[in-house]
């Protein structure tokens, strides 16, 4: 008999160390990072296909995505997709796209000023013929790799419900491990 109780309670504690990490694994995966597969050629040369990246959930429940930061967000025509660009306008503001380059009109910059893209890759044009004032909930992105992204020139605007974090960490390639920190893009 002390034997059986001694192989339940050897059991039952190997149980509940499976039941807390699968619940910690839960919650993580769920409300604070999240991995994500990059697939497609539109944040060259700084994302890749094949990429594996670390999806930081928790930053924009506490502050608003800023300008220049990569995120992760469901493609508003179909919330089944994940898609990965780059912040370029947000709520509120006006962009122009035009002969090659993108201004940004914004409270602080009436006038507005000419966006700064040091992440691009050298010669690169970014094509397209915009002028829209942003609402108050929407972000407008674009891909790394102007030529070959479809991003907000196509389809239109991105709501802030549709984000569903940050690119935080690049874990694959072992060769181009990465931490990302955005510093103000202008």
């Amino acid at each position: 008999m002390c034997g059986m109780k001694l192989f339940l309670s050897a059991f039952w504690e190997v149980v509940e160390v499976i039941l807390i990490a699968v619940v910690t694994v839960f919650f993580i995966r769920n409300y604070v990072m999240q991995p994500f597969l990059v697939s497609g050629a539109s944040m060259e040369p700084n994302f890749s296909t094949n990429n594996y990246l670390l999806v930081d959930e928790v930053t924009y429940r506490m502050r608003a995505p800023e300008r220049g930061e990569v995120v992760v967000f469901k493609y508003p025509n179909d919330p089944s997709v994940y898609y990965i660009k780059r912040i370029i306008a947000l709520p509120g503001e006006r962009i122009v796209v035009k002969n090659g380059e993108v201004k940004i009109f914004n409270n602080a910059n009436p006038n507005g000023f000419d966006l700064k893209e040091n992440y691009l890759g050298t010669n690169l044009v970014t094509v397209g013929n915009i002028d829209e004032v942003l609402g108050q909930n929407d972000y407008f992105v674009m891909g790394d790799n102007r030529n070959f992204s479809y991003d907000s020139r196509s389809w239109g605007f991105l709501p802030k419900d549709n984000i569903v974090g940050i690119v935080r960490l690049r874990l694959f390639p072992l060769g181009s491990i990465q931490a990302f920190n955005y510093g103000s893009v202008n």
